[in-house]
């Protein structure tokens, strides 16, 4: 009769704790909105260096110190780079272009980005370089703008102005409220 009271006691110590055991868990999306509610990442990443491929070609190389993986938000899901960021494209030629900035954000949905604090554009082909302190990226169109100030150098120029448009190797701008000295050449 002991015996039996023991086993019936330890069958019902048994189903509390398997009860408590699995009444503790979440499951991973009661985490992401809890995560998401409190404004925090759902993942963090640190000396991240991506690289992207196309048909065993490099397409692009990105490099920062850490990540913030914003990608629970429902409306406007987000990734962060919040202590700079260093991103080199290459064209079908193998020519690249540099950008480098102290922070960016990049939104999923629309692949546009926002990148500032001590933004440079670089283009090692043609000795291009824009330099600014806001700068949005349309990665879907290869296309950059600005209604900030900027300074735009090239080999024979140095322009600046507020507001600015190009693509994303700095061949076709657009400048506005520009100042400096341009040198044009004349057709013959």
């Amino acid at each position: 009769m002991l015996k039996n009271k023991l086993h019936k006691l330890l069958n019902i110590a048994t189903i509390f704790l398997v009860a408590m055991f699995f009444s503790c868990g979440n499951d991973i999306k009661e985490v992401e909105d809890f995560l998401a509610e409190k404004n925090l990442p759902i993942g963090i990443a640190k000396n991240v260096n991506l690289i992207h491929t196309d048909s065993g070609r490099v397409k692009t190389n990105l490099i920062a110190p850490i990540m913030h993986d914003f990608s629970n938000r429902k409306s406007h899901p987000y990734t962060e780079f919040p202590n700079g960021i260093k991103i080199i494209t290459y064209d079908a030629k193998g020519d690249s272009v540099i950008l480098t900035a102290g922070y960016l954000i990049t939104f999923s949905k629309t692949n546009i980005s926002e990148v500032k604090n001590n933004v440079n554009v670089i283009n090692p082909s043609d000795g291009t370089k824009l330099i600014t302190d806001q700068l949005f990226w349309d990665a879907n169109e290869h296309y950059i703008y600005t209604e900030k100030k900027f300074t735009l150098i090239t080999k024979t120029d140095t322009i600046k102005g507020i507001g600015f448009e190009s693509n994303e190797d700095l061949s076709k701008v657009n400048m506005k409220s520009i100042s400096g000295t341009v040198y044009v050449k004349e057709n013959e």
